[in-house]
């Protein structure tokens, strides 16, 4: 039965993810974890996945990724959350030099007082 002004067609965001909406807690992924693809696009592969290992050729932060694919970046981790399962991309956060001289350390907080 039709019901007039009933959109029938399923909502795309749901049929990507098959209804999950939310990555496990221990989900290594966050808005500059560095994504890298493992391996190629491969036949019947749904169309997304395909298109985030393309796009992670090269270390791609998930939310280029996000963005590129114009999909909200909660789709986008359970997408990549799939991929990862699969041993198809791989994650890393972006390395980060610590500060640890002291006197830099001092002057930048000596700077901040003079402001």
């Amino acid at each position: 039965m039709h019901r007039p002004g009933r959109d029938d067609a399923p909502d795309r965001l749901y049929t990507l993810t098959q209804g999950r909406t939310r990555t496990g807690p221990d989900t290594p992924f966050d808005l500059v974890t560095l994504v890298v693809a493992e391996s190629e696009p491969a036949a019947g592969m749904q169309s997304e996945h395909a298109a985030i290992l393309r796009l992670a050729r090269f270390p791609t932060s998930v939310v280029e990724i996000a963005a590129e694919l114009r999909l909200p970046v909660g789709i986008t981790k359970v997408l990549l959350c799939d991929l990862l399962a699969a041993g198809r991309v791989s994650a890393r956060h972006p390395h980060r030099p610590a500060v640890t001289d002291p006197d830099i350390l001092e002057q930048v907080l000596v700077g901040l007082r003079n402001l």
